[in-house]
């Protein structure tokens, strides 16, 4: 069982709260309830969206109501267990740190004390898992970057940042799937494709999704990625 608040958002939709940090934790419980509530779904459920420590259902009025929504919300999270979790693929990921690629990565290492070598050492070491996909379609946000890497967003968002540009900011780690306006820190680039249309699966990245990152010295034409099997 799940200990979640569960509230109402408008007429139309219901959110499920497991606290306000980021944390595996919270993660965790998010996986359990989104993979409850899917399997489960039921008439007049629209969508189930995750995030870091909740999940927005929303539900069209005109098939069901509010209270049977709530009801069918809490009841997933009394029935959710270790078993509903998300699914795991390990994937390794190219990127080239620094230069055009990483506009802020000297400035980054310049203001946590390091030499930049120790700094792309430092990123590159942990694996990341991906919390949840939100901002653009296809953008993971991933837990596991070191405390020690931990910078603020910038004070003002950029208008243009370059699609495949990995980039930090308090604590959090993602990649851009496309060019678009952005406040993070950029440390790098890969020509990974984050998101096509077309693909049956249009996010390379799922929650669960275990990421580990690679420097190259330049990105190649080809894919910058390699993809275990599910475990």
């Amino acid at each position: 069982m799940l200990d979640v608040d569960i509230r109402p958002v408008g007429d139309a939709a219901v959110l499920a709260m497991f606290g306000d940090s980021i944390d595996q934790a919270s993660v965790n419980a998010v996986w359990s309830l989104t993979q409850a509530l899917t399997r489960s779904k039921r008439a007049g459920m629209l969508d189930v969206v995750p995030a870091y420590a909740s999940v927005l259902v929303r539900f069209d009025p005109f098939v069901t109501d509010l209270p049977r929504i709530m009801a069918i919300v809490r009841g997933a999270a009394e029935n959710a267990g270790e078993s509903d979790a998300a699914r795991s693929r390990r994937l390794t990921i190219s990127v080239c740190f620094g230069g055009e690629c990483g506009i802020d990565f000297e400035l980054v290492a310049h203001e946590l004390g390091m030499r930049e070598a120790r700094l792309r050492d430092a990123f590159c070491k942990p694996d990341y898992r991906v919390a949840f996909i939100g901002f653009l379609a296809g953008f993971p946000y991933l837990l596991g970057l070191p405390p020690a890497l931990a910078v603020p967003r910038l004070a003002a968002p950029r208008p243009r940042v370059p699609a495949g540009s990995v980039a930090i900011a308090a604590g959090q780690c993602g990649v851009y799937p496309r060019q678009s306006p952005g406040g993070w820190r950029i440390l790098g680039r890969t020509n990974a494709p984050l998101f096509d249309a077309a693909r049956a699966a249009p996010s390379l990245l799922s929650p669960g999704d275990a990421v580990r990152f690679v420097a190259v010295d330049r990105l190649e034409k080809t894919c910058g990625v390699e993809i275990e099997a599910s475990a």
